[in-house]
């Protein structure tokens, strides 16, 4: 029988033997070769991919093999060395995407997006991007726990279900603490457990929730949702204080929606103009046509004013429009040309917010336009003031028994500290988290559950809309699905979820469908498509009323009572529950550019009042935070982050920043993500913060341009003039390039990029892009090959921003190459740059000849060190590597590859298949990921492909073409639509 070896060393190194493990290799594939065909010793090299030089150079290395695993048995659909894909269902921090998991000899390695899905449309966050690094997250749990001790499942099994037969008996109350639940069978599954347990409630409870539009679309449709809102049917969209593009609801969808209605190749395209109200610069706010700096207390104000405008303008009221601190005149203007068409959301908590939200959405006719109430968004269910009468009942030691799952009110309500005293001292306490969180230190019993992608469950994210989730790999640890453990203490007759699963899919989501096929073809069809969306009715459209609006708009003009601190959700962390993620730690906040920590955002003009500088430290209420002085931050307001502070995370997330869901107040039942009379003190402390960019002005050069719409459709060239000019002078001592196959190439339409980073964990995940901590961060050493700079011009007080990635740019005439004392920077016959590892000794002189500055020295070696001990020290976390790219040791430079892993592999596809390739064939790892469809590769050999017409574009420059590099990385001008 034919063994075949994976070494778990190939994850770090190309695979190396010691002379006589390659002897013994070598004798035992001829043995194979010779029985199946008689071959002589060069035509076995040959079928097995040697060549002699090749075994010779092999057999001349030094590093033996530290373990290898046989297959004795091949499993079928696995072939060493090529990658299977799984489609699965992304769900955490009440954030959904249907992915596709790449899973390498039994190791998921990279998450990409589905394109098969009507939500997220291929799209993913970074967040998505790193949940594969959890999957090999030492501080998973490895067995279930019994306080704090190892234990069995069988002990664990033997107690709790008498536990709760006893609290059943005497009619104590136990309450089954959840996140958001999306799944059908997951709620089938608690349902049956209330079932043999009635004295079970089941409360879903989310860090930052809905409320807000929850509440207020039950007074105004009669039923608590979250509605569909569609951002590509606006023409108009106004936001107040909803970061879309960043965290709020579902953003990867909002994304894709929004990006459609800026993309500009054609003089005939339309463009949709963006309002931003807003306190501190977020990712949407920066992207924003027209963005209004005010305070929190201030949106309700402006809100009611333009609500009162609207009315007017149609003669429903002949009263004046109450004061508001922004005019408002303009805005109502073009919502009211774009009826029908125009979008109003707002990201407050507060009910009475929404309920005018409503009313003006309902005046501009978006209902069953942009808006739809037909179809409701599923991913945030969790009411507060439902947890704040669980908290009370709690504290009167009405509820004897907490199972949580999925929710960590310890570390994310501002009564923490009490839930923890409370939940130790409850009679039954039960956690189903996977790994160390703050309630689940608090809890008895540990029931540990599998990570994602080791688990089976299904989704509906949106009315109508399923998706499965399948295990991409064997369970690493002692897990068990909460599900599972809840059909198993209710005594429910099935043999695992898996089953219970599918028999629910073939009782119910079977008898959806339109075609009658046999329910074993209709399941395996969805688990191969990863998604299932029938055409069929998902509901009827509600109708509006004005229920609550009265009150709503009876209020007096608001006030500030000294300073207002927004809280708001980091593009990172989102809402803590990834904080031992040194991915996600490590990826730069898209606005300022500081990772491995919180911090207050500061005005720029109060910073320069008080003598106070990016990393003072200032005091709020009493909590020292360093200060980042921030463009854009309204005056007497200061901005945090959340999801921050985790004390129970482990070794990455501990003790980073500050918890700031410890300073949120609860009003009306709700929590409020803002703090009015803020008391403010500076020290005279510092504290250093990791930035990866600390010059913020393009300095008057034309890095970013930038045109208006209108002067875009009178001319699409405008903005872009200087190209002209550089062509024109432009001479070289190169000779000229020719390539005669492929030429690669790649576009970035900086009027769809967002900014969000997601393409840099992306490539972080595909090339193994090492963690280098906040100390070397901040010495400006950051490994991402693609960084995205963010510049700020005009006024600080509310400037424009400018999202710009940047990746190596694969230059014609390559700066870099011809300095290189030892050739390790060729260009390839298809027009990449290339690294030849070891051939590099770390000169570093093509890190200083190139003017992009896009290439990465590794002054440390970061596997297998101590000294960075983040995702690369143990066998474990080393998994998570691909093993199609070489890891990097210290002193080697390294840089953007455009994937070219991803390039060869589909070449060699479609030479075994006997075909061209086609356009768009081959996507490296940010442009399949991006959530905007902002960027394009493929071959400017070919006239008729989608990068060709990019390049061919009126909007496209090259990055510094004065100095005639010729690059292949094109940029198109980035459009704004403000109002003429």
């Amino acid at each position: 029988m034919t063994q075949y070896w994976r070494s778990l060393e190939e994850l770090n190194n190309p695979v190396e033997f010691k002379q006589n493990e390659v002897k013994l290799e070598i004798d035992a594939k001829r043995a194979v070769a010779k029985k199946a065909s008689g071959s002589s010793r060069r035509d076995f090299l040959k079928v097995f991919g040697f060549s002699v030089a090749t075994a010779a150079v092999v057999a001349s290395c030094k590093r033996p093999v530290d373990k290898a695993i046989p297959f004795l048995v091949k499993p079928e659909e696995v072939t060493p060395g090529m990658a299977n894909y799984y489609a699965s269902s992304y769900f955490q921090g009440n954030e959904y995407c249907s992915v596709l998991v790449k899973v390498r000899d039994g190791r998921p390695i990279k998450i990409e997006g589905n394109d098969l899905s009507s939500v997220s449309q291929r799209g993913t966050s970074a967040r998505v991007q790193a949940s594969v690094l959890d999957l090999y997250d030492d501080a998973r749990f490895k067995t279930p726990l019994k306080r704090g001790e190892e234990t069995t499942w069988a002990e664990l099994d033997d107690y709790i279900p008498v536990k709760l037969a006893q609290l059943r008996d005497d009619n104590k109350k136990v309450v089954l603490l959840t996140s958001t639940i999306i799944s059908p069978s997951t709620k089938k599954v608690i349902n049956e457990f209330q079932q043999a347990y009635p004295n079970v409630e089941w409360l879903q409870y989310d860090a930052v929730s809905a409320t807000g539009i929850l509440k207020a679309n039950e007074l105004s449709f009669g039923k608590t949702f979250v509605p569909d809102y569609r951002f590509d049917k606006a023409k108009v969209i106004v936001s107040f204080g909803a970061d879309f593009l960043g965290t709020w609801l579902s953003s990867v969808e909002y994304t894709k929606a929004y990006s459609s209605g800026r993309k500009l190749m054609d003089k005939g395209d339309e463009m949709n103009r963006h309002y931003q109200f807003e306190s501190g610069m977020t990712l949407t706010g920066s992207n924003a046509d027209v963005r209004f700096p005010i305070k929190p207390s201030e949106e309700k104000t402006i809100l009611t004013a333009l609500y009162y405008r609207l009315k007017q303008a149609k003669g429903f009221v002949t009263i004046a429009a109450p004061a508001s601190p922004v005019d408002v005149t303009d805005l109502a203007e073009d919502l009211l040309a774009n009826e029908g068409s125009s979008l109003v959301v707002s990201g407050s908590n507060d009910t009475d917010t929404q309920l005018l939200v409503n009313a003006i959405n309902n005046l501009l006719g978006n209902y069953g336009n942009t808006i739809l109430t037909e179809s409701t968004l599923n991913t945030h269910a969790g009411v507060d003031d439902d947890f704040e009468q669980f908290l009370a009942e709690l504290k009167n030691k009405t509820v004897a028994g907490v199972l949580c799952w999925g929710a960590n009110p310890v570390y994310n309500h501002p009564q923490g500290e009490e839930i923890k005293d409370l939940i130790e001292k409850a009679e039954l306490s039960v956690s189903f988290f996977d790994r160390k969180d703050e309630t689940t230190a608090a809890c008895h019993w540990v029931c540990p559950e599998p990570h994602y992608l080791e688990a089976w469950n299904d989704a509906e994210p949106k009315s109508g809309i399923y998706s499965l989730a399948q295990p991409a790999i064997s369970k690493l640890f002692d897990s068990r699905q909460g599900q599972e453990t809840l059909m198993k203490w209710a005594g429910v007759e099935a043999p695992n979820y898996y089953e219970y699963l599918k028999k629910n899919w073939s009782d119910e989501m079977y008898q959806l469908q339109a075609m009658n096929t046999d329910p074993r073809i209709f399941w395996n069809d969805v688990l191969q498509k990863g998604i299932y969306e029938p055409e069929v009715k998902t509901g009827e459209a509600l109708a509006y009323t004005e229920n609550g609006l009265d009150n709503a708009v009876q209020i007096s003009e608001s006030t500030s009572d000294g300073w207002e601190v927004a809280l708001y959700q980091s593009m990172a962390l989102k809402d803590g529950s990834a904080g031992n993620n040194p991915w996600l730690q490590e990826l730069p906040d898209p606005v300022a550019k500081i990772s491995w920590d919180n911090f207050a955002a500061v005005p720029v003009k109060w910073a320069e009042e008080n003598g106070v500088q990016n990393e003072s430290v200032i005091t709020v209420n009493g909590l020292e935070l360093p200060v980042f002085v921030q463009p854009g931050q309204a005056p007497g307001t200061i901005s945090v982050a959340l999801g921050y502070g985790r004390e129970v995370a482990g070794k990455v997330g501990d003790n980073i920043g500050k918890n700031m869901y410890a300073h949120v107040p609860v009003k009306n039942g709700a929590k409020q993500f803002w703090i009015s009379g803020a008391k403010v003190e500076t020290t005279d402390k510092t504290f250093e913060l990791a930035l990866s960019q600390t010059h913020h002005s393009m300095e008057g050069r034309p890095i970013v341009r930038e045109t208006n719409f209108s002067e875009w459709q009178l001319d699409p060239s405008s903005g872009n003039e200087l190209k002209e000019e550089h062509e024109e002078h432009s001479v070289s001592l190169y000779p000229e390039q020719e390539f005669k196959g492929h030429h690669w190439g790649m576009a970035v339409d900086l009027s769809s990029c967002i900014g969000c980073g997601n393409c840099a964990i992306s490539c972080q995940a595909e090339n193994n892009v090492q963690v280098i901590g906040k100390e070397q961060v901040r010495n400006r050493r950051i490994m991402h090959w693609i960084r995205v700079d963010r510049y700020f011009s005009n006024e600080p007080e509310n400037p424009k921003v400018f999202h710009q990635p940047v990746m190596c740019q694969h230059c014609d005439n390559a700066p870099c190459e011809n300095v290189c004392p030892v050739s390790a920077t060729p260009h390839s016959d298809e027009g990449l740059n290339q690294m030849a590892y070891n051939r590099c000794v770390g000169t570093k002189y093509c890190v200083n000849n190139c003017p992009y500055k896009v290439r990465r020295f590794n002054w440390f070696q970061y596997v297998k060190n101590d000294e960075f001990d983040y995702a690369s020290n143990s066998d474990l976390g080393r998994m998570v590597l691909n093993p199609d790219v070489t890891v990097r040791s210290r002193g080697v430079v390294e840089k953007c590859s455009f994937c070219v892993q991803r390039i060869q592999e589909k070449k060699a596809e479609a030479k075994v298949e006997g075909r061209m390739l086609e356009d768009g064939e081959i996507q490296p790892a940010c442009v399949q990921s991006c959530p905007a469809n902002a960027l394009v590769f493929g071959d400017l050999n070919d006239p008729t492909s989608k990068i060709s017409k990019h390049f061919k574009n009126e909007r496209n420059y090259h990055l510094l073409e004065e100095l005639h590099t010729l690059p292949s990385v094109g940029y198109l001008t980035k459009v704004r639509n403000k109002k003429a």
